[in-house]
């Protein structure tokens, strides 16, 4: 699974700027002939505003240059690009969606473009959406390694496993030594059960590049897969330590802390990842299950902290299948409300890829939950035949 949306937006940022936004439109988008020149002071504010990004407490001023440097120049794909991008790393996804849908409608020959839109989609619970944004791409630019790599994970992502290693084939058919490619190769087998092939995948691409911190993640999810725990948490460390800006290790962390039951430890590489990226739904996903481990007789705020986090994801993505599987839970197993339970499990189960590692809990509480809805409330006393006591007149 590849998060590292972060890293990737500071090399965007700074690409934008070493090519001084290039005029706006003489970078190569398809249609670049269609487009009137840039206008010179559009221009100026773009370049501002990628400058102050870069600055500790630049966001707002940047996200303020760059919307002004659109308003002046609509055209400007550049503009809708570094706005998107910016956008996305200060937690505003769903604006910076739209920006980058501009940047792409305007520019779709650029990969940066299709790969940054989608991201934000894959984020923004939408792997669908991605993956529709990065099919349309890489049929018309099948050499694009990065957006074809990206194209396999959100396919992954959207159930469509076979699909995506038929692309992890035809990647590695012309690159063989690509380790994100065979890292993703790795976790398409894992996600069928094929744990001996997916091992020897991961391998090959820690071998390939011994620095990858895709290729440590993915070894990372074979070993979780096979229950070594501790062997897991070191690679998921060592992946966090080739790229420290790639919460998808943090992540990975705390998912092995849940499972040991260190919730207030989980807590904290949840919150460590919502610190850099506010609305990365994952994190905040686990963040509430980390939170409602924690709730006892002496803590039962948790529970009402857990689900308010729960409601914030859904508020933002009611298709977020994690956050209704979480939420049926919560409900059922702590809330102790079933009618509310079943209606998230059964939102979950129509919602879920068929390979979603949740479902079979899901369907045994829905079994559970239906087998007690029809359990039948006992009869109603018989009436009483006692005639009644005569009064006195």
């Amino acid at each position: 699974m590849n998060r590292a949306l972060l890293t990737f937006l500071s090399l965007a940022l700074a690409a934008t700027v070493a090519c001084g936004g290039g005029g706006g439109h003489g970078s190569g988008p398809k249609n670049a002939a269609e487009l009137p020149p840039a206008n010179p002071e559009a221009v100026a504010k773009m370049v501002q505003g990628v400058q102050a990004a870069k600055e500790p407490k630049g966001t707002e001023r940047a996200i303020a240059l760059l919307k002004e440097a659109v308003t002046i120049d609509p055209n400007l794909w550049e503009a809708h690009f570094d706005l998107g991008v910016v956008l996305a790393g200060s937690g505003e996804t769903k604006a910076a969606e739209a920006s980058l849908e501009r940047a792409f409608k305007l520019a779709p020959a650029q990969e940066d473009v299709a790969v940054a839109l989608a991201e934000v989609q894959r984020r923004r619970g939408s792997s669908k959406d991605a993956a529709d944004t990065l099919g349309e791409f890489v049929k018309a630019h099948p050499d694009a390694d990065g957006a074809r790599t990206l194209f396999i994970t959100v396919l992954r992502d959207s159930g469509q496993v076979d699909r995506a290693i038929k692309e992890a084939r035809e990647v590695l058919a012309r690159r063989s030594g690509n380790a994100a490619a065979l890292s993703e190769l790795a976790l398409c087998h894992l996600a069928k059960g094929e744990r001996d092939t997916a091992e020897l995948l991961a391998k090959q691409a820690s071998d390939v590049d011994p620095k990858s911190a895709v290729a440590h993640r993915t070894m990372g999810m074979v070993l979780l897969a096979r229950g070594d725990d501790a062997l897991a948490f070191q690679s998921f460390q060592t992946a966090s330590k080739e790229d420290p800006k790639d919460t998808t290790a943090r992540l990975n962390m705390g998912t092995v802390l849940l499972k040991a039951g260190a919730y207030a430890k989980a807590e904290e590489q949840y919150r460590a990842i919502l610190a850099v990226s506010k609305e990365d739904s994952a994190a905040e996903v686990g963040l509430a299950a980390a939170v409602r481990g924690q709730a006892d007789a002496k803590a039962k705020n948790k529970l009402d902290e857990a689900k308010a986090i729960l409601e914030r994801v859904l508020g933002r993505e009611p298709h977020n299948v994690a956050a209704l599987y979480n939420m049926g839970v919560l409900y059922a197993d702590f809330l102790k409300r079933p009618a509310e339970a079943k209606g998230y499990f059964e939102k979950y189960l129509s919602d879920a890829p068929d390979n979603d590692p949740a479902r079979p809990e899901a369907q045994k509480y829905m079994t559970m939950l239906n087998a007690s809805s029809k359990v039948e409330a006992p009869p109603p006393p018989p009436p009483d035949k006692t005639p009644p006591a005569k009064g006195g007149k």
